[in-house]
């Protein structure tokens, strides 16, 4: 824990095609830390629209960013154009080398492996695109969060705000962590139990795989390349 007279940086990475979840649920927790402060950067001062079309605009360029405690980096199908782009992939090594603590959502956590950042950890990201995490040498974890040593790893969307929470309590304690949650009113009661590819019923997870199916082949041919580029392997 981080002692509350120590002011903390925390700054999120935006891209157009992100998920706005992957980045809205994390601000939603990380924002209320006492004494800190919270941006979130891009490449360039230009709006963006989420997967969705959501119209977003970042703070400030990565360019001007100051040295992060907390470097958050979300995900969404805008993560493919990001994975080959050398100039973002040495903003996320240069922030995560000096951070506290690099938090990933959902995809994000590919944008980590092109940077090089996921070699020998465990981790996780959306369950469509789990198995594409050892091209980046990590390990797959099938979690919700997943911590291995100053980077934490949410899966899919809404796990960000989970994982937010365990950084938030590693940050400034349990107490505070769980006062979030208390005014977030952060207690999820689904109405359904389809959130997992193992609770899912079977046409349910069919429909799914197929609607992102050509997603995830574009996804796993960019891994091959990145990986090979880092001298992974990739076959």
């Amino acid at each position: 824990m981080i002692p509350h007279d120590i002011p903390l940086q925390i700054g999120s990475l935006m891209f157009e095609g992100l998920d706005q979840i992957d980045l809205t649920g994390p601000f939603e927790v990380l924002s209320r830390l006492p004494n800190a402060t919270y941006r979130i950067f891009a490449k360039t001062a230009e709006p963006v629209r989420d997967v969705h079309g959501l119209r977003l605009s970042p703070d400030a360029l990565c360019a001007d960013a100051p040295q992060l405690d907390v470097l958050h980096v979300p995900g969404g199908a805008g993560q493919e154009a990001l994975m080959e782009d050398e100039e973002t992939l040495a903003w996320i090594r240069h922030q995560a080398a000096g951070a506290r603590c690099v938090l990933s959502v959902c995809t994000g956590a590919l944008i980590c492996g092109a940077a090089g950042l996921l070699k020998g950890r465990r981790a996780t990201t959306h369950w469509s695109a789990v198995h594409l995490l050892p091209f980046f040498g990590a390990i797959p974890v099938h979690q919700r969060v997943v911590v291995d040593g100053h980077m934490v790893f949410a899966a899919g969307v809404t796990a960000g705000i989970d994982g937010a929470l365990r950084v938030a309590a590693d940050l400034r304690g349990e107490e505070v962590a769980e006062t979030i949650q208390l005014h977030m009113q952060y207690a999820p009661e689904p109405p359904f139990n389809s959130g997992t590819p193992e609770t899912a019923p079977p046409a349910v997870l069919t429909a799914a795989r197929l609607s992102v199916a050509a997603m995830t082949a574009r996804r796993e041919r960019t891994a091959r390349r990145i990986a090979q580029h880092l001298g992974l392997g990739g076959t």
